[in-house]
């Protein structure tokens, strides 16, 4: 049976992304992610979502690779925007000052351009941001990703905790599997073949051995960790950490320069939001 790659974890290629170290990485996302989050220009947010396509398209994640992922995001997208519509109809004319009905609705439930621009600018950061964030996760490894964190002055305790919850996640979908088909050759089905209800009810009988099996696990690492001497030092040295590269810089100068250009919007569009009503 061929191996199934994780729902969201490392993915090992040969491509630009990989080649960049952790802290590299960590530093774009952060930077991007407030570069995005700060404004809401649909000008500079088209930039970023290019920029992340051509990053995505660099580094030779297909999108089948993460389908259920993106689904999900595409889903929580499409209720944001829903929800921010039936509590806040009207926001984009507050905003923006103006009103320009497109569809007279029921009350307040009146459709302008005002409101739609400001939730288009809402949808244009996930496309702006979730490829670079979902990039990081998956081109970097867990002892890469907590040698990064403990550069830019995490704790290396705290750093090697996220490091064990991202190597854990692949071992715990494996064990569902496992234990998921174990049940179903005891005639436990969980499969699309029987209703919701049932469906649900069978999965406790997965969801126990898995709670037991990770509690193991977890005591099993504990010990190990303590017999090495975990946490005595005050420092530590990883195996994995890559020094900064020209490539490296370059992408952190880029980044930085993106952050600046969004603050500078800022005082160029008067504010956080860009008008084209006035």
């Amino acid at each position: 049976m061929a191996q199934r790659s994780p729902l969201l974890g490392f993915i090992p290629r040969e491509s630009f992304m990989h080649s960049l170290t952790g802290t590299t990485k960590l530093v774009m996302m952060l930077v991007a992610s407030i570069a995005t989050m700060i404004g809401f220009d649909p000008r500079f947010l088209a930039v970023m979502i290019i920029i992340s396509i051509a990053i995505w398209v660099s580094s030779r994640i297909s999108l089948r690779e993460l389908a259920v992922v993106l689904w999900l995001i595409l889903l929580f997208m499409v209720l944001n925007n829903l929800m921010i519509f039936v509590f806040a109809p009207q926001y984009g004319t507050e905003i923006y000052g103006t009103s320009h009905t497109l569809i007279q609705g029921w009350g307040r439930y009146t459709i302008t351009a005002e409101q739609l621009f400001y939730q288009l600018n809402v949808t244009l950061k996930y496309f702006a941001v979730l490829p670079i964030a979902l990039l990081f996760i998956v081109t970097t490894s867990p002892s890469e990703f907590a040698s990064s964190l403990n550069r830019i002055g995490v704790p290396y305790k705290a750093a090697y905790s996220v490091s064990l919850a991202l190597r854990y996640i692949p071992d715990v979908q494996r064990e569902y599997r496992e234990i998921s088909q174990a049940q179903q050759a005891r005639g436990i089905d969980t499969s699309k073949d029987v209703s919701m209800a049932t469906r649900v009810r069978n999965s406790a009988a997965i969801l126990l051995p898995l709670l037991l099996a990770s509690l193991e696990r977890i005591e099993t690492i504990s010990t190990a960790m303590e017999l090495r001497g975990f946490g005595k030092g005050s420092r530590r040295t990883w195996y994995t950490s890559k020094p900064l590269r020209a490539r490296d810089w370059v992408a952190i100068v880029i980044s930085f320069a993106l952050l600046a250009i969004s603050i500078t919007l800022l005082y160029v569009n008067g504010g956080r939001f860009y008008n084209p009503f006035i």
